[in-house]
């Protein structure tokens, strides 16, 4: 089979970034490569232009990458908190899932992609839990979620039961 050594010009997928010098089959090179003006042809005359597009590529990930660090900065120091509602004994209808703790960081600010909101298991419980933000490939922060009752006077009359049901416990 036939190849081709181009260099690209823009982040392909599957393929490499801007400034990578690749070997790919004949065919895509001539039909989609060079068409789409996503790579060019490897010769002598491409060598300078390989070079810039490394730099160029090298300050744009280092600027990426500072940049995270910043958001992840100022995102661990948000409190989320998200009431849910609550059945006797402040059970949880339901659960907090990363759909729900990615409405709460767009309501306070944050744009944030919702696949990068990582949670071990749904939130099933009142309380506080962590979950991991993945804010770049080299960058993740671990926030804290504060579930509460969205009407505590339930939660309160819970806890009131419970105390008297261990006082009925102990009396026995």
């Amino acid at each position: 089979m036939a190849t081709s050594e181009v260099l690209l010009i823009e982040a392909v997928e599957g393929l490499g970034g801007e400034g990578d010098q690749v070997t790919v089959k004949a065919g895509f090179a001539r039909n989609f490569l060079l068409p789409t003006k996503k790579a060019i042809p490897v010769n002598r005359s491409n060598r300078k232009q390989i070079e810039a597009l490394k730099d160029r590529r090298a300050k744009r990930e280092a600027k990426e990458l500072d940049d995270a660090k910043a958001q992840a900065a100022k995102l661990g120091e948000t409190q989320v908190g998200i009431a849910v509602k609550t059945g006797e004994a402040g059970r949880m209808f339901g659960a907090v899932t990363s759909i729900h703790i990615h409405d709460k960081l767009v309501e306070a600010g944050y744009e944030i992609d919702r696949k990068k909101i990582h949670l071990d298991n749904p939130i099933k419980e009142l309380g506080q839990h962590t979950f991991t933000v993945k804010v770049h490939p080299e960058v993740s922060v671990e926030m804290k979620i504060d579930v509460v009752s969205e009407n505590p006077i339930v939660e309160a009359d819970a806890e009131e039961a419970e105390g008297e049901a261990e006082e009925a416990s102990d009396a026995e």
